[in-house]
């Protein structure tokens, strides 16, 4: 298992071995955006021209591979709900978002799921067995609210086990430069008790202060809801310490475009 990079239809994805079915995880490379926004932006509110907004998505439904009026999007809040979807909830872009949640899943096959980072932690789930998939944004809020046990048992309200179930977490940012107070501290410490230490390093000389791990805390969790940990994949990526390549919260103070993680369910993979 492992991330690897393509070129497709003139947009950089990164992608994982580990996942059988169509999907991505998105760059800042390959659109058609301008000045902060270049040159990918996914960001439908981030305050991009519309036009070259919907030729990046373009872009990107022909890079992986599907109808772009058949994508399910969301309002994400930063918690815990994921929200099973159909075809039926599949929207237009710049409409207004169907519902408010962090992750998606379906059984639906042809159906892309899509959600939004920068340097929040993308996570793709699949069981290639019983063709089931969810795509979920997990900022800190999300993880140590258990969207990762949501996201797990939504899959297995369709019938997927979680032996069967495949992970990949994707560029985000790292233990590297994720400095966080004692009080996400403390939530890490309440979502996993003291198996949140190795995934928390106190900062020298910088206070109450810490450097969060949450994708190694993600997998463990994972883990810990039945994956099997070669079902798992993580990248190494840190998006703040690339922010040429990837849009980052922090670098930018805000300023910025998305990048986007989508999967569809596909038996043809």
């Amino acid at each position: 298992m492992a991330f690897y990079e393509t070129v497709s239809n003139g947009v950089t994805l990164v992608k994982s071995s580990l996942i059988p079915m169509r999907h991505a995880f998105t760059t800042r490379y390959g659109g058609v955006s301008g000045g902060i926004y270049a040159s990918l932006n996914l960001g439908e509110n981030r305050g991009d021209d519309p036009e070259a907004v919907r030729e990046n998505y373009r872009r990107l439904a022909g890079a992986v591979g599907f109808e772009l009026d058949k994508l399910v999007f969301t309002k994400q809040v930063h918690g815990s709900c994921v929200r099973t979807v159909t075809s039926l909830d599949s929207r237009e872009l710049f409409a207004a978002p169907r519902f408010e949640c962090d992750g998606l899943a379906t059984a639906e096959e042809d159906l892309p799921l899509i959600c939004y980072t920068a340097d929040c932690v993308p996570v793709l789930l699949c069981d290639p067995v019983k063709n089931t998939a969810a795509a979920v944004h997990s900022g800190w809020r999300s993880t140590v609210a258990d969207i990762s046990a949501r996201a797990v048992g939504a899959l297995a309200a369709m019938g997927s086990r979680p032996e069967d179930i495949r992970a990949a977490i994707g560029p985000a940012i790292g233990r590297c430069c994720f400095e966080v107070g004692r009080d996400v501290a403390d939530a890490m410490f309440a979502w996993l008790g003291r198996e949140a230490e190795p995934f928390l390093v106190r900062r020298e000389g910088a206070g109450d202060k810490f450097l969060a791990d949450l994708r190694g805390a993600t997998r463990h969790r994972l883990i810990s809801l039945g994956l099997r940990p070669e079902n798992i994949d993580v990248s190494g990526e840190c998006t703040m310490c690339s922010p040429g390549k990837y849009w980052s919260h922090r670098v930018t103070q805000g300023h910025r475009g998305s990048q986007a993680a989508v999967i569809i369910p596909d038996r043809r993979s």
